[in-house]
């Protein structure tokens, strides 16, 4: 029997709905790419408020401002995500098998990461200056690499736990820690004056949109 298309009224309703929710997540992160691309002044002049708030605050609180940097460079950073990342893909090829999922997983990752790069140097985003710096950052600022990084990664993680049929009580957990990773990790790099709040918020959209175009994928090969 030949499989009908995605977009057919045949399709499960699962997939009609996870195919509406990454087109509406390619359409908002076109629209704030496009948005910062052209600096919309209404954007930018609320970026500078926010920024601007937050930036005293850190420089006012030392200790948060510390555990912000703590938070940040170890357990929320981009290579600590890529490495949870790794350790999933190796546990998926040699303890379930399931060596498809594997490459899946990483090549997804390794493309999210590739695709943040290359929006990075397109905009080539200022980021923040501040005459008394609390931290530093390298690179262009949008979209946040923290944010996105972690967004996908934590994402692609949940979703496997729901693919594989996991306790319900697991799912749940690990649904909130991450919610609390990706929603700490945005408040970290805003509070450091490294990124702008739209960068944070672009990362979000487009490592969501990585995790549903790759779900997609998954689900054509192992409905």
């Amino acid at each position: 029997m030949q499989t009908p298309p995605v977009d057919s009224p045949s399709s499960p309703p699962q997939h009609r709905a996870a195919l509406r929710v990454t087109w509406v997540l390619a359409v908002c992160s076109a629209l704030l790419l496009t948005l910062v691309a052209v600096e919309w002044r209404p954007l930018t002049g609320l970026d500078d408020d926010i920024a601007g708030t937050t930036h005293r605050w850190a420089v006012d609180e030392p200790g948060i401002t510390h555990a912000m940097r703590f938070l940040t460079d170890w357990v929320w950073d981009t290579w600590t995500m890529r490495l949870l990342c790794a350790v999933v893909v190796l546990w998926l090829w040699f303890r379930r098998g399931d060596r498809w999922t594997a490459v899946w997983l990483g090549m997804t990752c390794l493309l999210g990461s590739l695709l943040q790069q290359a929006l990075k140097a397109a905009v080539n985003r200022s980021r923040p200056v501040w005459p008394d710096p609390v931290d530093s950052a390298h690179y262009a600022a949008f979209p946040s690499g923290h944010a996105m990084t972690a967004t996908f990664v934590c994402g692609l993680l949940v979703w496997l736990l729901h693919h594989y049929g996991a306790a319900h009580s697991l799912r749940l957990t690990a649904l909130a820690v991450a919610v609390v990773s990706v929603a700490g990790v945005g408040v970290t790099r805003v509070w450091l004056g490294v990124h702008w709040p739209t960068d944070v918020f672009g990362g979000w959209l487009l490592g969501a949109l990585v995790v549903a175009v790759a779900a997609l994928i998954h689900r054509r090969r192992h409905p």
